[in-house]
Parts: C-alpha cells; sequence; structure tokens
C-alpha cells in the first residue's frame, strides 16, 4: 500500500517562489570591486531573475544547457545562480583561481554554451576563449572591450520578466561544480534540483547551521566553491539576509562586514579565520561582533587552538566537513546533549572533531580487509552515502571512487566514535607511512599551530632510508616571534609517540594555498622532493 501524500517537485522554483512571495523586503547586499556597499532586496532580487531567464531563453538556452559563470560572490552571481536552473539549464560555476589550461579543460569539458563573466575577469577570459567553444559571453559591467559580448545590465533592463516558471523535473541537473583536480583531472559534480533543495533543507536545521528569516548571513567562501556551501539556497529559502564580500576576503574587509552588517553566521576556509585572529590580535582596532551567533569552518580542520583563541574574540567556531561531491555538507560538530554539562576541554575536543552526519546521510569508514569498529582508534577510509551525496561523475569519469554497494570513497582517513561522532585523520595521499605505521599529518600540524609563535604549519612525508617515510615539518612563525627545531619538537612531545615527532623543521615565509584556500602540499612536496634524512 502506498501513502496518498502529494508527488510535490523539490526544485529551486519552489526556493525561488518561496523567496520572492514572503521575503521581498529582506536585503541581499554586495561589495563592489571599489569597496562600497550596495544593496537591494529580494524582490529586486526576484524581478531581475526573471528578467535574467528572459534573457537566456531569448539566447536559445534549452533544458540541460550548461550556462558557466565566471564571478565573484555578488548579487549578479546570486541571479545567475537562480536564474539558471530556473530556465531547466545547468549552473556550472568556475574556478576563476585555476590555471588557464584548467579552466579550458572544463569549460570544454561540461560543453558550456554560455558563460556569464566578471568585467574584472575578462583578462582571464581572454587566455582561454581561443582553447574554448562558447557560443555566448555575457559581461557583468560590460565596457565594450569585449567583441560580440552582451552586456548584462542592457540586457537584463531591455527583458520582459519571465511570467511563467517552467515545470521542471527534481531529478534533473540543475549546478554542476569541478573538483579541484590536485589528483588527476578535475571532475564534474551534478547536483539536482532535488539534492539541492534538500541540502538547503539540512543547512538550516537547528543541530546544523540552524539559519532562519532572522539571521544575516555572509558566505566568506565564493560563489564557485561547491554552490557557495550552500548558504545561497538555503538564505533564500528561509529569507536571511545575505552579505555577499565581493572579492575582497582579506581579514579587514571580513571583519568590517561582520560589524557593520550585524552578521549572525559566516562560513569560510580555516585559513580566512587564521588571518582574522592575527588581525585581531595585532590590536590595530576593535570590532563588534556581538551580534555573530557562530562561523562554520570547514574544507580543512581548523586547530582546537584555532577554536579557543577566536572563542576569546566572541566568535564561535562550529566545524563541518564536507567536499564538492557531498554538496558539501556532510558532518557537523556540534557538542551532543550528552556532553552539555561536560568539562570545558571535553566540549573543545568535541568541537574540533569533524561531527556527526546530518540527518539523511549515512557515514562509515572501511579497509582493505573490511570495515573497521566505531571505537574511536581505528582508521580507515570514509565512506558516505545520502540524497546530496554524488553517485557518479559526469561522464563516468572517476568509477573507482564508488563501492559496490554504492557508497562514496571520500579519500579521507577517519575515526568514528561509539557516539557515531567522525574524526579526520589525514587525507589518504597525505598519511606518513613510517616504518610500516601511520602518522597523521593533520594532528601533528593541528597541534604545532597551538603553539604561541606558530601561524601556520604543514607536515609532509619525506623520503627516509630505514623508515621509507618521516615527517617534515613546514612552519610560518607569527610576526616578531621566535621558536626552533628544538623548542617545537619539545612542545609535541608530551602529545604524541616518540616515532611520530618530525625528524626535521623548515621555516619558510608562506604555505602554498590550493585555489580554495587551504594548504597545497603538493607543492611542499615538490619543493622539498630531494630532501632526504639518513638512517
Amino acid at each position: 500500500m502506498n501513502g496518498q501524500m502529494m508527488d510535490f517537485p523539490l526544485t529551486i522554483t519552489s526556493i525561488f517562489r518561496r523567496a520572492e512571495t514572503f521575503f521581498r523586503a529582506r536585503e541581499v547586499v554586495t561589495r563592489r570591486p571599489d569597496k562600497t556597499i550596495t544593496r537591494y532586496r529580494f524582490g529586486d532580487f526576484a524581478d531581475r531573475t526573471r528578467r535574467l531567464l528572459r534573457v537566456l531563453q531569448d539566447l536559445g538556452v534549452q533544458r540541460g544547457d550548461r550556462v558557466a559563470t565566471l564571478a565573484w560572490t555578488h548579487a549578479h552571481h546570486l541571479e545567475a545562480y537562480f536564474a539558471v536552473p530556473l530556465a531547466g539549464a545547468v549552473l556550472h560555476t568556475l574556478n576563476l583561481r585555476l590555471h588557464p589550461d584548467d579552466l579550458a579543460y572544463i569549460i570544454n569539458h561540461a560543453e558550456d554554451r554560455v558563460l556569464i563573466v566578471d568585467a574584472s575577469l575578462v583578462p582571464l577570459l581572454e587566455r582561454i576563449r581561443p582553447n574554448v567553444k562558447l557560443e555566448t559571453v555575457i559581461v557583468i559591467g560590460h565596457d565594450g572591450t569585449v567583441k560580440d559580448a552582451v552586456d548584462y545590465e542592457s540586457a537584463i533592463a531591455n527583458a520582459e520578466p519571465a511570467t511563467d516558471l517552467p515545470d521542471l523535473d527534481e531529478r534533473a541537473a540543475a549546478a554542476m561544480c569541478y573538483t579541484t583536480g590536485t589528483t588527476g583531472k578535475p571532475k564534474g559534480v551534478l547536483y539536482s534540483h532535488r539534492s539541492i533543495a534538500l541540502h538547503s533543507l539540512a543547512i538550516c536545521l537547528p543541530d546544523a547551521l540552524g539559519i532562519g528569516e532572522c539571521d544575516a548571513v555572509l558566505p566568506a567562501v565564493p560563489m564557485f566553491h561547491a554552490n557557495g556551501w550552500g548558504l545561497p539556497y538555503s538564505c533564500a529559502m528561509v529569507g536571511a539576509k545575505l552579505v555577499l564580500p565581493g572579492s575582497h576576503l582579506d581579514p579587514v574587509s571580513v571583519l568590517e562586514l561582520l560589524e557593520g552588517e550585524r552578521v549572525t553566521v559566516a562560513g569560510g576556509v580555516p585559513t580566512i579565520w587564521m588571518s582574522i585572529l592575527q588581525t585581531l590580535e595585532s590590536g590595530q582596532r576593535s570590532y563588534d561582533l556581538s551580534a555573530l551567533r557562530h562561523v562554520l569552518v570547514g574544507g580543512s580542520a581548523p586547530p582546537a587552538s584555532l577554536i579557543r583563541a577566536l572563542d576569546k574574540h566572541g566568535i564561535k567556531v562550529l566545524h563541518a566537513w564536507g567536499m564538492t561531491e557531498t554538496s558539501p555538507l556532510g558532518t557537523v560538530a556540534r557538542v551532543p546533549a550528552a556532553l552539555v554539562n561536560a568539562s570545558e576541554e571535553e566540549q573543545y575536543r568535541c568541537r574540533s572533531k569533524q561531527g556527526r552526519p546530518t540527518p539523511f546521510v549515512e557515514i562509515r569508514a572501511a579497509k582493505v580487509e573490511g570495515l573497521v569498529p566505531w571505537d574511536g582508534q581505528t582508521m580507515g577510509e570514509l565512506e558516505v552515502r545520502g540524497p546530496w551525496v554524488t553517485s557518479g561523475y559526469f561522464k563516468d569519469d572517476g568509477a573507482d571512487r564508488f563501492t559496490a554497494d554504492g557508497w562514496f570513497k571520500t579519500g579521507d582517513i577517519a575515526t568514528i566514535d561509539e557516539s557515531g561522532t567522525m574524526e579526520i585523520q589525514d587525507r589518504s595521499k597525505d598519511l606518513i607511512k613510517s616504518g610500516g605505521e601511520w602518522i597523521s599529518s593533520v594532528a601533528l600540524e593541528n597541534c604545532l599551530m597551538g603553539h604561541p609563535a606558530v601561524a601556520e604549519a604543514a607536515v609532509i612525508a619525506i623520503a627516509h632510508a630505514k623508515w621509507a617515510e618521516r615527517p617534515l615539518a613546514v612552519v610560518v612563525l607569527k610576526p616578531g616571534a621566535s621558536a626552533t627545531a628544538d623548542d617545537l619538537r619539545a612542545f609535541l612531545a608530551p602529545q604524541f609517540p616518540k616515532f611520530w615527532l618530525p625528524d626535521a623543521f623548515e621555516f619558510i615565509d608562506a604555505i602554498p594555498r590550493t585555489s580554495v584556500g587551504k594548504f597545497l602540499k603538493s607543492a611542499l612536496r615538490e619543493r622539498y622532493k630531494t630532501y632526504r634524512i639518513e638512517a
């Protein structure tokens, strides 16, 4: 016997109609390239989005066509986030920090027909345009320098708002992001209307990010990165004020927005919050962050020392884990009811882990010989499944990333304790195998960044004649601070087995970063590939 509930489609169309109907007066704030602030309301957003939808239809964009964006985090990009999938097409956000060759490969692999690009990024476009097959280019802030391009604002002004929104299948593709390709070619992840709708609901749950209409949300994460972590869609769904930083993710710009716009929830990778902490500790000026409820930190694990230090400045870290392949929200490190009255130390340990999966996401960890126990000690590769976890890559790339029974193999090495709390120990490619034993580079890095003289630290494997691999710690000291290798080794010693301690330390000015702000360990491995420690 089947239930008798309506088969109502879960689509971005429903999210859009809700924002347009109930939240017309809520604000969307954008910081422009010259750092001035512009504001409009969801009612204006809805009108302009309907006009952009008409522009795309008039250009001949069909269902399933890929429409790419090469743009910063601003209101125009938000309009594309909705207009493209409302047309039945697929929004393809391009990572503007990738090498032009990678961008050209991705555009061609995705078979993008239309590109919406910021005027400031036209020089990047010109480097790749001879190598791609784009049919139409739409320029935001067009100054006439791009031949045969459509001016975004003129097109919007001249278009009649689309009145009839197409009926869409909730399982139809709505958006696409490519992985950063740190191992092999970038791979395309296709999100459906259904997956985005469910992911948006999950983000707003009290034990996830807990976003509601009264919030002001600042995504300090580029909109090209995993759908801006889903925050644009979630905020439109519940009517939360959106504060979009444009291209300005430097610490002072972010702090000014947090203060000036009375932001309650923000999100960004650990390096964003590390730089903000350094700015606050410099004491150059104070900021009123009293409205801020928490900041979502993802992309890589924040050190416990960072969580503690930000607490002292009124910035509460909410740690989460996810990937492009998981839309991205997978787990959230909320302090569970059982630990509400636990010691401060226990709560910090809990908050520095990756947490428990959000509803409808399931996790497990496996080794070659089978699933590992949930004992908080045994490491295995993290596997996940759920309604917003990819079941495959675009054009069937990367089939080896999926198990025979349909789970996605993340490449993260994790432990899971008896409560279901997950802790990432390392990426599989970053684990150090010394004398047959695993050493977690993440654990060493996070501890090193708790030293008062250390700003940043990354740990990589280097060749060893006897043990095959040994840890090398690459360290950036805080301005004016000093520490020796012996100092740092002594700092680590009480917390790790002796064989985990790095054999060598290198002090550098800055650690290379990926396009989304994570430490780029592949660059460090290349830099120190001839480094040898003899037995």
